[in-house]
């Protein structure tokens, strides 16, 4: 559905400290993904992502939208800015980060078909 809330990302500094932390109080699992800490995030919910490497911790949510390509040119025009969608990821689909026209961050994703 367009315009719903289906995945968000956990940047942090240091990914292995984040999982103990959030594990505790959430009881989310984490399934490995990429290198090093990266990981799906599990919750009874909305999937997450966790990584590190981050200078500034930021969660960032990601919306789903029909047509990625469409939907970044609509960001675009309403003066936010956004990066050019990425390739499909399998299970995944193909996503945007982008930020509004006061400097909002968020995502747009299009679901893997």
């Amino acid at each position: 559905m367009k315009g719903m809330l289906t995945h968000f990302e956990i940047g942090t500094r240091d990914a292995a400290r984040a999982k103990r932390f959030f594990g505790k109080l959430f009881a989310w699992e984490f399934q490995p993904f990429g290198d090093g800490e990266q990981a799906v995030v599990k919750t009874p919910n909305v999937r997450g992502g966790l990584h590190d490497g981050v200078a500034t911790t930021a969660v960032t949510v990601y919306f789903d939208v029909d047509d990625i390509e469409a939907a970044v040119a609509t960001v675009r025009q309403l003066g936010g800015k956004a990066h050019d969608p990425t390739p499909v990821e399998p299970g995944f689909g193909r996503f945007s980060t982008c930020e509004d026209d006061q400097g909002m961050r968020f995502g747009l994703r299009e679901p893997a078909a």
